[in-house]
Order: structure tokens, then sequence, then C-alpha cells
């Protein structure tokens, strides 16, 4: 077992502190530095010691999933921001080009600000998302961190400082009034962030409160959570690993299904000793591991490596949940597929593995209407098409319709495909297309 049971972070100010930086080029250090000013930047000595090859480097999918590269700014964009930095320009210099990068970014997709956001008593409910009609994602502000930050990461406007971009709610107070009146909502997403960076007694002061008998309709908890890769200490060698567990046996006693959503990135996170002692000690608990990651460009792309990544989990009892595409946001550019090679690589890890691990769905795109997956790739009365269905959706009335969207092999999103057989919208979009999507963003408001 690992010998690392201290946690050390390094951000783009401490990076240089690591026994592993001497081992980096002017080049790449300049890179570091260029864009952890854009994104945010955070490794622990874990990581650097454990899951990264370091004969391998920059190609290592570890360091990418957690080092910046200059590809991942456009050229202009790093050059520009390169020069000002060389140059010494001042703050606010700096921060107009870092803003106008970050929003180029598209920081919040999927109407995450404009239609997810929940009301009160007429007041929009911080640090909360409702999007679909069972499940409320709730943003703890302790947790609103991570041990190590991905470079791909979908939530990275949560980190940089924007306040306005952000969600954190500091109590569950107005979560549990929230819910009160939503008997319809039976799961609750805790996420971040990383809730797994509070310790045990800040997590089970926001995660108790939903035990309370007023909230039977909760049936399930949900924890989002890399910690099991970039640090599995957390529920073997921290001081209050043991804490922690005792909390996941409570809520599991009090008659909830604690579930943490799992993301492993690549099959490397989950193989040393301690990721899997952890892995382990976590299901003893009653509690169930969901096994979920974007499918990344540089990191992720080769189907054995999804097979071997969900074959392992089973044998250690986790269960494959979804294969994701990368949300079109951040730098997307850089990390995103086609849906087609999305759809290849998913067929052939999938095509390899038993039926115990075929509980894996995807490709499945979170997007505004919902969660759009990718059956399949088919010709229909002569034309090459996209086999749609919704797994989740705004409307439920929406989810397993089937639809079908003309074959595009540039395509990376949903918001790119277009409707086959000669038809003019979508089933889910407004006929005018002057408000698209606005019957079915709507919230319930109390």
């Amino acid at each position: 077992m690992t010998a690392v049971t201290k946690f050390i972070p390094y951000t783009q100010r401490t990076i240089s502190k690591a026994p592993q930086w001497e081992k980096f080029t002017p080049e790449m250090k300049h890179t570091v530095e260029v864009l952890s000013q854009v994104l945010p930047f955070r490794v622990n000595q874990y990581i650097l010691d454990e899951l990264i090859d370091w004969d391998n480097i920059p190609d290592d999918p570890i360091f990418r999933l957690t080092f910046p590269h200059r590809e991942m700014l456009r050229e202009n964009e790093f050059s520009q921001l390169s020069d000002a930095l060389r140059q010494n320009k001042d703050e606010a210099t700096l921060q107009t080009i870092i803003n106008k990068i970050r929003h180029r970014m598209n920081p919040h997709p999927a109407g995450q600000l404009t239609h997810n956001v929940p009301m009160l008593n007429g007041e929009a409910v911080q640090g909360l998302q409702h999007k679909y009609k069972e499940t409320v994602l709730f943003f703890p502000s302790a947790g609103q961190t991570c041990h190590a930050y991905c470079t791909f990461c979908f939530r990275w406007p949560q980190f940089v400082g924007m306040d306005e971009l952000k969600f954190e709610a500091r109590t569950s107070a107005l979560l549990v009034e929230y819910l009160k009146r939503h008997p319809e909502v039976s799961d609750v997403l805790i996420t971040g962030g990383d809730p797994m960076i509070m310790n045990a007694r800040a997590l089970g002061d926001y995660i108790r409160p939903l035990l309370i008998p007023e909230l039977s309709h909760i049936k399930n908890i949900r924890i989002g959570t890399k910690s099991v890769a970039y640090w599995p200490q957390r529920y073997v060698t921290d001081k209050d690993a043991d804490d922690v567990l005792r909390l996941f046996e409570e809520v599991v006693a009090a008659g909830k299904n604690l579930a943490l959503m799992a993301h492993y990135n690549h099959p490397q996170e989950i193989q040393p000793e301690i990721a899997q002692a952890a892995l382990k000690r976590i299901i003893a608990t009653g509690a169930t591991v969901r096994m979920q990651s974007p499918l990344i460009r540089h990191i992720n792309e080769d189907p054995k490596g999804w097979a071997t990544l969900w074959t392992t989990g089973v044998r250690l009892g986790a269960i494959p949940y979804y294969m994701f595409v990368e949300r079109d946001t951040g730098p997307n550019e850089y990390f995103g597929l086609p849906l087609f090679k999305a759809w290849e690589i998913f067929q052939q890890a999938y095509q390899s593995v038993s039926g115990l691990a075929r509980t894996v769905r995807g490709p499945s795109m979170s997007a505004f209407p919902g969660k759009v997956m990718i059956d399949g790739i088919t010709e229909i009365r002569g034309e090459k098409v996209f086999a749609l269905q919704f797994l989740q959706a705004r409307n439920p009335d929406w989810v397993r319709r089937p639809f079908f969207a003309r074959y595009d092999p540039q395509a990376s999103w949903l918001d790119h495909l277009r409707p086959a057989f000669g038809e003019s919208h979508f089933f889910f979009e407004n006929k005018d297309k002057t408000t698209p999507f606005e019957e079915m963003a709507r919230i319930v408001t109390v």
C-alpha cells in the first residue's frame, strides 16, 4: 500500500516545491503558468507519486488529466496571455484577457444559471439546481474545491474566483425547506467541487438534516466525488476516515440508499492497492458506488481501457454507470470527440465485457433538454442517421422516446445535429425557433 498518507496539495504558486517539478522543461513550466491563469490548477503528492508515469510525459493520460497543456487554449489566446505575463502587464489588463477567454468557454452550459435554479417563496434558492423532476443538486459551500482539479472539468467556474458563476449554499436549511414542499423529489445529489473534501463533521452537518421523517420521500442520497481516484486515503488512512464510514452507515441505517457517484477517468486510477481498499471499505458500509466519466480525447480513447475500468470496478463491487460525452464548456475543443467516434469507442468497449458490466449507459450528452444517449448509427430508408433517446429529460414524457438525427461526422454535441428525414425540428424544440426549449425549461416554483 502506498506510503503517501499526508495530503500535500500543490497550486500554481507552490508546484515548484514538488519533487517532480525538475522534470518539467522551461516551456512546460511556462504553460502551467499561463493556463492556470484561466483554468483552475491543483494536484497532490499522491497523484504525482502513484498515478503519473513520468517517463511518458507530457503524453501520460493522468498528466494530461491534471496538468494544463498549451493546446487547451486557442493559439491567439495563449499568445496574448503569454505576452502579457512576460511583459508584466498590470492586473487589470490580465483580468480583461482572462475573463474574455473564460466567457468564450461557455462557463455554465445546459442552462445551469438560467433555467435550473429553483425558487422558494418567490426567490432563487442559492446553491441548488433542479433540472429533472425527481432529482435536486445541492452545492455545499464547504465542498467547493477538490483534492485535485481535472483539466477537462465542466464545473471549472466553481474554482476560478468568479463569484457570479459560482453555486454554493452555506447550510442545508433552504434545501430541507425546498424538499419539504416538493414531494416529487426522490434523489438529492450533493456535488461540487467535491463534497468529500469536507471533514466528517461538516459532511454530517449537511447530510443528517436529510434523514428527518418529514423527508421520507427522499430515497436516495448521492455524493459526486473524485476522491476515490485522487485521494483514496480519505476512506482508509485519513484521521477521520472511520468517522466518514460511520456516517455512511448511519445514512443506510436510516433507510436511505447512499450512492457515491465515483469519477474514474482512466483505469490507472483504480489500480493502486489503496484505491481498491477504499472501494471495499465504502461498499462494506452498505453504500453503493457507481462509476462514471466523460470520454476525453488524449486521456481515455482506448476501448480496452474502458473495459478494464468497468471489469475492475465490478470485481471490487462498483457499478459501471455512465460514459458521458465531453461537455461543451472549458477546453472542449481540445478534449472533445465527434459523436460517431464516441459511439464507436463505447460499442467496442461494451461488446468486450460481460453482462455484469453492461449496466453502463452511453455515450450520453448532458445537454439543455436532458441526457441524450446515442443508441447507434444506422441507415433508414437510405439515409444514414444517429439513433438517439432521452435517458432523462426536463419533460418526463420525453424519456426513452427514440428520435433520429442526420449523420454528421463533424458533430460533437446535440446542438450540432439536425433532424433526419427532412423534418424541420426535433420533437422537443419549438416549431417557430423563436424561444427554443422555453416550455420544458420551466421549473415548478412555490
